[in-house]
């Protein structure tokens, strides 16, 4: 999914397309995609929808424009928290860059754009950036993880959970009917997901942790043989 403004590089056309985007962004964000009309952002802007179509010619070609400038902050925001966790333990570094993916895509509706009704394209293109902005890093995290002995899991697997709840916890109701904020369901995730849900009894949150143990093909013959 491209951008395709119409070519212009003055410094003037430029303050005016960035003036635009950012318009369309609170509307559409605000409002949603789907009801905000070229009519309302003209309205909204004080000009004449001609002078958007100049810009951008048509209203997917502006919503990109808009989520381009979304995902870069996106991208921002979790570059900085991968910096900020830099030499800390490696469960931290995993909670920090998840707290901040979660965060910055509920900011943004992700979920809901590349999971809801609409167009087709635009679902591809939210899916898409998604994967390329927060998974693939998380991906690289997880297998950094595992090289260095520290989740005996498959890195595959765990960023599958971890990907399922991250989305999941974006679009439900759980927060509210916990009474967490969606950071803190966050944090329960990834404590969840990299230590297990279970302790011993009389074990104590601070206490170390039990590691999952994936069993072998040899392991389920030793189970099951005479």
């Amino acid at each position: 999914m491209e951008t395709n403004p119409v070519s212009s590089v003055s410094p003037s056309d430029e303050r005016r397309a960035d003036v635009i985007v950012e318009a369309a962004g609170r509307l559409f964000f605000g409002s949603g995609f789907a009801r905000v009309s070229m009519d309302d952002l003209a309205r909204e802007l004080g000009m004449s929808k001609k002078t958007i179509y100049r810009h951008f010619p048509d209203k997917r070609s502006l919503l990109a424009a808009v989520l381009d400038r979304q995902f870069a902050t996106v991208e921002r925001t979790l570059v900085a928290a991968t910096e900020d966790a830099a030499g800390q333990p490696f469960a931290v570094r995993v909670q920090r860059f998840l707290i901040a993916a979660g965060s910055e895509l509920g900011r943004i509706g992700a979920p809901q754009l590349a999971t809801g009704r609409g167009d087709a394209m635009l679902r591809q293109y939210v899916e898409q950036r998604v994967d390329a902005v927060v998974y693939q890093r998380l991906d690289e995290l997880f297998r950094e993880g595992h090289q260095q002995g520290l989740l005996p899991a498959p890195p595959e697997l765990l960023s599958e959970i971890t990907r399922g709840a991250l989305e999941r916890l974006l679009m439900s109701e759980l927060p509210r009917d916990l009474d967490w904020t969606a950071a803190d369901l966050l944090r329960a995730t990834v404590d969840t997901v990299l230590y297990g849900a279970i302790r011993p009894t009389g074990q104590g949150i601070d206490d170390e942790q039990p590691r999952a143990v994936v069993p072998t093909a040899l392991d389920d013959e030793q189970e099951v043989g005479p």
